[in-house]
């Protein structure tokens, strides 16, 4: 009785013409679904800041140092 059970459990309901690829070493596994993920997150991160930073402000009373960098 167990042993029908057990060997139900381990059936593959695959879908037909299915042909499984070998498994992803656990470096595999932590590169693809931790380090990467982390590494874009943290460079998405690094440019959304970069920016949207504060800007140099000038003195009142002084040019700024570019015409780019004001409107008259």
């Amino acid at each position: 009785m167990i042993h029908m059970i057990a060997s139900a459990l381990n059936m593959n309901y695959g879908e037909g013409g299915e042909l499984p690829g070998e498994g992803l070493t656990a470096v595999q596994t932590f590169l693809y679904f931790v380090a990467t993920p982390v590494g874009l997150f943290l460079l998405i991160s690094v440019l959304v800041l970069a920016g949207t930073r504060e800007k140099k402000r000038t003195e009142p009373g002084k040019k700024p140092s570019s015409v780019i960098d004001s409107i008259d």
